[in-house]
């Protein structure tokens, strides 16, 4: 399969998309978080945007998580020292919380696909220099029929279309199902994630030494995210970046 061929379920929700578009022409347009009618679409309210936290630096240099105050550039976080993380970094558009919740949920659960490119538009400028492949995290095919599409990839579609990098959305897959992760704690989530993620056989020529971002919707204890690097890196992508819509900061109200 080459590079950003849509499958059948992708091409499903491309027509939900469209739909979607038309009937925009005819509803006017309202804010992702809230409901409120807003001047374009895309757009949030003003109450629902200055409750957004944006993520950005000072920022852990090696897992991009947020500074409380000032730092030098290269300057890790405690974690990144004592354990030092594979992929490449972090970023995400905004931190968890009330409105980027509901974004993320009604994307993945009410079928609101348009939502994709409300992610990315925010999550563009955190595409990191010299990104050459986007991969968005799979979904198991069953999750993926019963869904009808992987709201990872339909983000992973809008920084295609906002930055021309291309998607691979068959370069990871999630060949076996794995339990829901929440209520889990860390070790938890990392065994249920082990082993359930592999680069499909003759994939491995589209990801060596290429500088990859892995896409994602909502980044929250890593444990998925790490499966999916550790995999990539093995089938010799040179880097891995993590890109979401939505980091969970710890320690955080949501």
């Amino acid at each position: 399969m080459g590079v950003r061929r849509l499958c059948p379920f992708a091409r499903r929700a491309t027509r939900s998309g469209v739909l979607s578009r038309l009937i925009d022409l005819v509803l006017p347009p309202r804010c992702p978080g809230c409901g409120e009618t807003v001047a374009a679409q895309g757009r949030f309210c003003a109450r629902c945007w200055v409750s957004l936290r944006f993520l950005g630096p000072p920022w852990c240099a090696a897992c991009n998580v947020p500074f409380d105050d000032h730092r030098d550039p290269g300057s890790c976080c405690a974690a990144c020292l004592a354990d030092p993380p594979r992929h490449a970094g972090v970023r995400a558009a905004v931190a968890y919380g009330p409105v980027a919740r509901t974004v993320a949920l009604r994307l993945k659960y009410a079928g609101r696909t348009a939502y994709a490119d409300v992610a990315a538009s925010l999550m563009r400028r955190h595409l990191p220099e010299g990104a050459s492949l986007l991969v968005p995290v799979p979904l198991h095919r069953r999750r993926l029929w019963w869904r009808g599409y992987n709201q990872a990839a339909l983000i992973a579609g809008g920084l295609s279309r906002l930055s021309g990098l291309p998607v691979e959305t068959r370069a990871l897959e999630r060949h076996r199902a794995t339990p829901p992760l929440r209520n889990r704690n860390p070790r938890e989530r990392r065994a249920a994630v082990s082993g359930a993620f592999r680069v499909p056989p003759g994939a491995s020529d589209r990801l060596r030494d290429r500088a990859l971002v892995l896409v994602d919707d909502v980044h929250t204890s890593g444990a998925t995210a790490d499966a999916c690097v550790r995999v990539l890196l093995a089938a010799g992508a040179a880097s891995v970046t993590i890109l979401a819509w939505a980091r969970v900061i710890e320690g955080e109200a949501h």
